[in-house]
């Protein structure tokens, strides 16, 4: 099943993937303003991710699949508490010419009616790296999310060490969200 957005599609990582997946995941740039470490990674290590992939019903990875473009990023909905119904959610955009486009919003906009209305979570979480202003305002301003604590100097990038923002946002949040802005009329 794919996950349709208002033109951006959700949609399973599939093999021919992995070639994009390994360039971004070793670009420094990219893996700067994304909050796990990341190691020089081979594709062997890649298609090893994939295959584990199939059989991990707590952590779901999507491709972000854009009309004439193809695969652009990915977004995920990972360790899934059913009990309590929430999860940790991220989203990245690989190639830095996508950014600043939409795309992002809209992939956050998917994952979230995905998450809240098919998955009946009540909540997502996230985190932001401190310097990561573009990300905060992306979140915390333009969809709904709220600042709910800082962890100090958790993530040690550019010579120094950074505050882990955390964020999160509600069922309720999002569909106050989607009223206001009646995003998908």
């Amino acid at each position: 099943m794919n996950i349709k957005g208002k033109s951006l599609i959700l949609r399973a990582i599939e093999e021919s993937d992995l070639v994009t997946l390994h360039r971004w995941a070793n670009d420094s740039e990219t893996q700067d303003v994304i909050g796990n470490v990341h190691f020089p990674s081979s594709m062997d290590f890649h298609r090893t991710w994939f295959q584990n992939l199939k059989s991990d019903p707590l952590n779901q990875r999507l491709a972000i699949d854009a009309p004439k473009l193809g695969i652009i990023g990915i977004t995920s909905i990972i360790n899934i508490d059913w009990r309590n119904n929430h999860a940790w959610h991220g989203v990245m955009l690989g190639d830095a010419d996508i950014r600043g486009k939409g795309y992002g919003a809209e992939a956050v906009m998917t994952t979230m009616r995905y998450a809240f209305e098919e998955m009946h979570l009540e909540r997502l979480d996230g985190s932001i790296i401190e310097y990561n202003e573009g990300s905060y305002g992306f979140y915390c301003g333009k969809l709904g999310w709220k600042e709910e604590g800082r962890q100090r100097g958790w993530y040690y990038r550019k010579g120094r060490y950074w505050d882990r923002i955390m964020v999160g946002i509600t069922r309720k949040d999002y569909f106050e969200l989607v009223e206001q802005t009646r995003y998908w009329d």
